[in-house]
């Protein structure tokens, strides 16, 4: 049992799991907006359940599927799989569980939320292989994540409206520049091993203009979701709020400096997303 429990941790912590709080904050607030307030608690745990497990399965699979790329790189060499501190199989079992768990809740959400749930799962094994052939690997991991939102706009309220695609559009374009910012630090060995990147391919000057693109048209799609669904002064402060920390984290970068990655990456996109759903939260609830 102690042996099951290490691995357990183990794989927690190869999948990144509290990197969770990136996207859930996003999925709750497609939640707040779909219900004009607090989502129900049975949509809220299932909302939760369903986000975990897609994003358990996505960072599983990708680690499993990478795992000889993983052994090649000096950054990536001491990661559990390559490092053999977990094993294919086991990590495989976790992906069919966290697979499962996604698929149910969906179907606990609703006959759309289910039916729509092998697209997601398309997109989440597609982001494992785009390196290999495309430098658009970024784009296709925030459509995974954008997933979030609109998965969660669509089990309150059963439909697939404009402000869900709008939210949508808007973690789509935040995750794709973070990422371009992450893979930075990946630019070489891309090149060498024949890998595919927006680093790869533009450079570090050029992927650092790129990711300003993406999240500078971001902002302006939070914009207009604000004036979609008419909402008030505190969304905008989540706004302004969201604005200044990208463009922090973009200053912290400006130099293509990497010694500050990991606050512009990991701190400032945590701080982002949990201030944007609480923002929402106030805005819709002071109504």
């Amino acid at each position: 049992m102690k042996g099951l429990f290490t691995k357990i941790i183990i794989f927690l912590e190869m999948i990144k799991f509290s990197h969770t709080v990136f996207a859930l904050p996003f999925a709750l607030t497609g939640a707040l907006l779909a219900a004009g307030g607090f989502p129900s608690f049975r949509q809220t745990i299932w909302i939760v359940l369903a986000m975990v497990g897609a994003r358990t399965a996505a960072m599983a699979m990708n680690r499993l599927i990478d795992a000889e790329i993983d052994a090649r790189n000096p950054r990536t060499a001491v990661r559990a799989i390559p490092a053999g501190l977990i094993g294919k199989g086991l990590t495989l079992f976790f992906i069919v569980a966290a697979t499962a768990l996604m698929l149910f809740a969906a179907k606990m959400l609703g006959p759309l939320c289910l039916k729509l749930s092998p697209i997601a799962l398309f997109f989440l094994l597609l982001y494992s292989y785009c390196k290999r052939f495309t430098a658009l690997a970024h784009v296709v991991l925030g459509i995974c994540l954008a997933a979030a939102p609109i998965g969660a706009w669509i089990a309150v309220r059963g439909t697939i409206d404009a402000p869900a695609l709008v939210l949508g559009s808007v973690v789509l374009l935040w995750v794709a520049g973070f990422d371009i910012l992450y893979a930075l630090q990946d630019l070489e060995f891309d090149r060498s091993a024949g890998l595919h990147s927006i680093p790869a391919l533009l450079g570090v000057h050029g992927s650092l203009w790129a990711a300003r693109l993406f999240h500078l048209i971001m902002i302006g799609l939070l914009f207009i979701l604000f004036n979609l669904m008419h909402l008030g002064m505190l969304f905008l402060i989540g706004i302004l709020a969201a604005t200044g920390m990208l463009l922090y984290e973009h200053w912290l970068l400006k130099d293509g400096n990497l010694e500050k990655l990991d606050a512009a990456f990991f701190n400032m996109n945590g701080y982002i997303s949990v201030a944007i759903m609480l923002f929402t939260a106030a805005d819709v609830i002071s109504k």
